[in-house]
């Protein structure tokens, strides 16, 4: 049969060219003429793959450096902009004493000249209800076109309907579409799509996958240099992730199938039959590794997730350690970048996070007044300082941790099977004082207060409730701190701040509230410190009931108010209803926007529904051309 030499490579062309899963491996036979033209495009064609391929990752590094290029501008920027901002400020410190008691600041719950009382009861109607506008003077159009770029950028769309999958904002939306576009133009790009050739397609996505799985385990590991370069923490690229993951999972796919189409095509017509095929020594490891995949992908969608979060983490971890296994042993030219992949995951996984982001402590451990809401509390005196080791390679959480940072927490005493799981938390107490904080005396130690606010649901916050309930004490073993700074810079480089919270997103505003507000109890103190931190600062927590209110005590608001903070928490909302959060920040971007002379930071945590319209807020404000950013922390797991 003429296409029987297209399947019979000999050994010396195949050694020499190309170390893979070609079909001369599965098909053993005579050696070829090699100067047959089909042979030779065949040849050229695989030859052209493993070149163009060679590049993917070197696109894919320079996309990083972009943001990373973006990420330490933008530092640098602020702190020059602190610098010149502080020398103005000492130079003109005498004036800013004089003036300061006639200036509208940050004091109790103060506002513009000209206002009443924001704190009041029919003012928190008003924010609620009938939300105000300020005119602008039109901007030119280039400018116009920027505000409604960002503002496209800010927007997040409406879930998708009937399965109502959660979207998120366009510009996300837009760095996943890059990054699928990238693996099509690859998947595709001078790919003859014939049958005669189709195991030069069936070979591209092989390619393709592989060279996809050091950046789909960079994007799942905790400890890795793309939140360092980028400043955006681990859960923030988790969605690349799992988008890449999908893409990986179809390729895998469509070179499983494309495989099988080059058996049934061509090998099968000469006599190699199915069971040979499929359990030669390169196909079956392979078989073994598309199965793996496939099922990571199953277990991986939210419904399951969702409901069986315990079982989910087991199989994630356990098919991939199998996969990556079974990927060596089915493509020798594959070694490479499995070996880059273990090698990732080994190291997130045991260096950092059974090594050295690992710390054991005990914990108070009680249930708070609405009955289904745990509080785990401890404390103790920080280290007076850290090894160049641990400077370098990062700290645990026994030497304190950042404003908005989380923690992964195992409790071993619930249940044998709670000894290998680990659950993050947002820590909900505020970050300990750095070491050169010049409040904190010298001969005095740091000391740091650390507690999570746990909201039963089902499996381990389930059982840990249970366990709260004859236990006044549990050891725990925690994993961190993690997290990312720019929500809390954003606020800082801020002249108007807006935090919102809802239920337990608390968790997550207060510790940014504190970091804040910290010390600022005068007016004096507000004009002293504005070039370091937001002139305004404004506070909206959305409960559920009155039973979630002792979450953040009344002494807590009343210290946010008496530190300069608009404090405003509606009727709970099985009460009252939803507030109108999106006419709330309308009407404090529209109240403070010319007192505050400058940019709106806002920072929200809460549902789904609630971002989502938070969000659009802002998007609706930047699109106006206001000077404003919002950073969504992510609600749940």
């Amino acid at each position: 049969m003429e296409s029987d030499y297209l399947w019979s490579w000999s050994r010396e062309t195949a050694a020499s060219q190309s170390d893979s899963i070609l079909p001369y491996r599965i098909a053993e036979g005579p050696n070829v003429p090699v100067n047959d033209p089909r042979f030779r495009k065949l040849v050229e064609n695989i030859l052209y793959s493993r070149w163009l391929l060679q590049s993917y990752n070197l696109v894919l590094l320079g996309i990083l450096l972009l943001f990373a290029a973006e990420h330490w501008g933008g530092l640098l920027l602020d702190a020059y902009r602190r610098r010149r901002q502080r020398t103005k400020s000492q130079a003109n410190v005498g004036e800013s004493s004089t003036s300061s008691s006639s200036s509208s600041t940050l004091e109790g719950t103060a506002t513009p000249p000209n206002k009443g009382k924001i704190g009041d009861e029919d003012e928190e109607r008003r924010l609620l209800l009938a939300p105000t506008s300020t005119k602008k003077q039109a901007p030119g159009f280039l400018a116009a076109l920027c505000h409604h770029v960002k503002a496209w950028a800010m927007y997040q769309p409406r879930p998708i309907p009937f399965v109502n999958k959660q979207l998120p904002s366009n510009a996300t939306s837009l760095a996943v579409l890059v990054l699928l576009g990238l693996n099509i133009f690859y998947l595709f790009f001078r790919t003859p799509l014939s049958i005669p050739l189709l195991f030069v397609f069936a070979d591209r996505c092989g390619i393709l996958f592989v060279s996809n799985l050091p950046l789909l385990y960079l994007f799942a590991a905790k400890n890795q240099p793309i939140s360092w370069l980028t400043g955006r923490s681990y859960e923030s690229l988790n969605i690349f992730h799992r988008r890449l993951g999908e893409i990986v999972c179809l390729l895998a796919l469509l070179h499983g199938l494309g495989m099988f189409g080059v058996w049934y095509t061509l090998l099968n017509p000469i006599g190699f039959g199915l069971k040979r095929f499929l359990l030669s020594h390169v196909i079956l490891p392979g078989i073994g590794a598309l199965i793996s995949y496939e099922l990571i992908y199953l277990t991986s969608l939210g419904t399951f997730r969702q409901k069986c979060y315990e079982t989910f983490l087991v199989l994630h971890v356990g098919l991939q350690a199998a996969a990556l296994v079974l990927l060596w042993l089915h493509h020798t030219r594959a070694r490479v970048w499995v070996g880059i992949a273990l090698l990732i995951f080994l190291v997130d996984r045991i260096v950092f996070r059974l090594g050295i982001k690992s710390t054991t402590m005990r914990a108070d451990i009680s249930i708070l007044e609405d009955g289904k809401t745990v509080l785990l509390s401890t404390n103790w005196d920080l280290p007076q300082s850290a090894g160049p080791l641990q400077r370098l390679l990062g700290r645990n959480i026994s030497r304190g941790w950042e404003t908005s940072d989380h923690a992964f927490v195992t409790v071993p005493a619930i249940s044998h099977k709670h000894l290998t799981q680990a659950h993050p938390f947002t820590i909900a107490s505020p970050a300990p004082p750095p070491p050169q904080d010049a409040r904190q005396p010298a001969d005095q130690p740091r000391h740091a207060w650390l507690s999570f606010l746990i909201r039963a649901q089902e499996g381990f916050s389930r059982d840990l409730l249970l366990h709260a309930q004859t236990h006044s004490s549990v050891r725990l073993r925690l994993d961190g701190p993690y997290g990312s700074q720019r929500p809390v810079r954003l606020l800082q480089r801020s002249r108007m701040a807006i935090v919102i919270a809802g239920g337990s997103g608390v968790a997550v505003a207060f510790p940014l509230l504190w970091a804040l507000l910290n010390g600022r109890s005068s007016q004096q103190d507000v004009e002293s410190h504005h070039s370091d931190g937001p002139r305004h600062v404004c506070f909206l927590w959305v409960v559920h009931s009155r039973q979630q209110l002792p979450w953040l005590p009344k002494e807590r608001l009343d210290e946010l108010r008496g530190w300069g903070a608009h404090v405003l928490v509606p009727e709970p909302t099985e009460e009252a209803g939803r507030p109108d959060v999106a006419g709330v920040v309308r009407d404090w971007a529209s109240t403070y926007d010319d007192a505050a002379g400058g940019s709106i930071g806002a920072v929200v945590s809460g549902p789904d529904g609630m971002n989502r319209a938070a969000r659009n807020a802002c998007a609706k404000l930047a699109s106006e051309g206001r000077r404003i950013d919002v950073a969504v922390e992510k609600f749940g797991w």
